[in-house]
């Protein structure tokens, strides 16, 4: 087992680890654009998600696919699985959008 690095509270804070971890997570699906109404209609509802729950979500996306990371817009805040749960929720109830994958929630500075 390794051995547990104590360090003060003050570099726990600057490194981001223990309580100071900062979460997110990434998803990926393909979209198929019949009509721009449509893409609008969908970007419009995952903003609104992203504006509710107060999340910060770097996008790519192509002609069929769209991804993403997502954590929080807080400082010092993370994604739960709420807002994990969120994001599904939007990406699954539109009819343009299939084959959605969302990973488990990952250490952003961190991640081993």
């Amino acid at each position: 087992m390794a051995k547990e690095i104590g360090r003060s509270r003050r570099l726990r804070k600057k490194l981001y680890v223990g309580e100071f971890a900062i979460m997110g997570f990434e998803f990926t699906c393909k979209v198929d654009i019949d009509s721009d109404t449509q893409f609008e209609e969908f970007l419009e509802a995952f903003a609104d998600v992203a504006e509710d729950k107060n999340l910060l979500i770097s996008l790519d996306n192509d002609d069929e696919q769209f991804e993403g990371f997502v954590t929080s817009h807080d400082r010092y805040g993370s994604a739960t699985e709420e807002d994990k749960a969120a994001i599904e929720a939007v990406l699954l109830a539109h009819s343009i959008v299939s084959d959605v994958e969302v990973s488990k929630l990952v250490d952003v500075f961190n991640e081993k």
